[in-house]
Order: C-alpha cells, then sequence, then structure tokens
C-alpha cells in the first residue's frame, strides 16, 4: 500500500490524507519533519541521500526527514524514520516548523509544513543502504562555508533551513 501523507493548513490543522507521489505530484501542503542529531561536540550528523530517492538523490542533508503517519506524532515519526535510516534513536525534540515549497527537476514539488526536531547522539550510526549512501558529522561553520562553495551538494529543505535556523540547531 502506498504511503499517505497528512495534508494540512498553514495553521498545522490536519484536513485529509492522500498519497505520497500524489501529494508531491499536485504540490499540497502536507506534514512533515527534519531530524536533526547532534553531538557534545556540536557537530551535526548529516546523511547522503541514497541513488535510488526518488528526488534529491546522493545529495546531503540533515539526518533524516520524512511524513508521519495518520495516528502518529512527528516526534514518534521522527524516531521510527531515525531507527529506519540510521538504525538508532534517541529523544527528540519537536523546536519549531515552518513552511516551504520546493520544486525539482523530475516534476515533484516538495511543500510542507516541516516541523524541526533535534536529538542528541555520541556513535555511528548503522546506515540502511537502501536510504542513506554515507555519514558524516560536520560542524555549522564548516556545512554554512560548504554550502556557499558548493549549494549543489545539499537539498533544498536542508539549505533553507540551514539559512534561516542554524542558531536553533546549536547546543
Amino acid at each position: 500500500m502506498e504511503e499517505r501523507v497528512i495534508l494540512v493548513d498553514e495553521q498545522d490543522n490536519a484536513i485529509g490524507l492522500m498519497p505520497k507521489m500524489e501529494a508531491h505530484e499536485k504540490a499540497v501542503l502536507h506534514r512533515a519533519f527534519s531530524v536533526f542529531v547532534l553531538n557534545q561536540k556540536g557537530e551535526i550528523m548529516l546523511q547522503q541521500r541514497a541513488a535510488d530517492k526518488y528526488h534529491s538523490p546522493m545529495l546531503w542533508t540533515n539526518t533524516c526527514c520524512s511524513h508521519p503517519r495518520e495516528g502518529e506524532t512527528t516526534v514518534e515519526a521522527g524516531k521510527r524514520r531515525l531507527q529506519e535510516e540510521m538504525g538508532f534513536c534517541t529523544e527528540l525534540t519537536d523546536v519549531m516548523s515552518f513552511i516551504y515549497k520546493a520544486p525539482f527537476d523530475n516534476g515533484l514539488t516538495e511543500h510542507e509544513l516541516d516541523h524541526i526536531l533535534i536529538g542528541y547522539y555520541e556513535e555511528s550510526p548503522i546506515i540502511n543502504p537502501d536510504e542513506v549512501a554515507a555519514w558524516r558529522w560536520a560542524l555549522p561553520e564548516d556545512i554554512r562555508k560548504d554550502i556557499a562553495a558548493h549549494p549543489e551538494k545539499y537539498t533544498e529543505w536542508f539549505k533553507i533551513i540551514f539559512e534561516k535556523y542554524e542558531e536553533k540547531l546549536g547546543n
């Protein structure tokens, strides 16, 4: 069965469900989350998306991201996807949300009310190769410099979050 996303209004009130691909084809606003895992050094765990992802393959981004399922909170969904993609679980805090719209070359559009979830972890992940090609720890200042020099290496939502909300990602 195809995954469905929760359609929302601009105040994050659920207004219905839609198959994920249809929501991305029609650019309908839906609920999403972006997990940022940090360590005690203030580094952010980044992932490089797997080569066969339906959009943004092989681009670097935050620790993981996805969509909550019906009846699932964003924090529960963040923990589920963190385990599925990165092979570990940690406590997460929903620190803020924002709306963005990003069209992709393949005709799909992300139009999301994205919750930023923050967690802490000190170990190495055990990545799922179906979801993640590579991972690394990086300091925010190094990420900022690399995005400026090579914006094409990063996902659209990650660049938006990092530009607008970097200070909220710190320890």
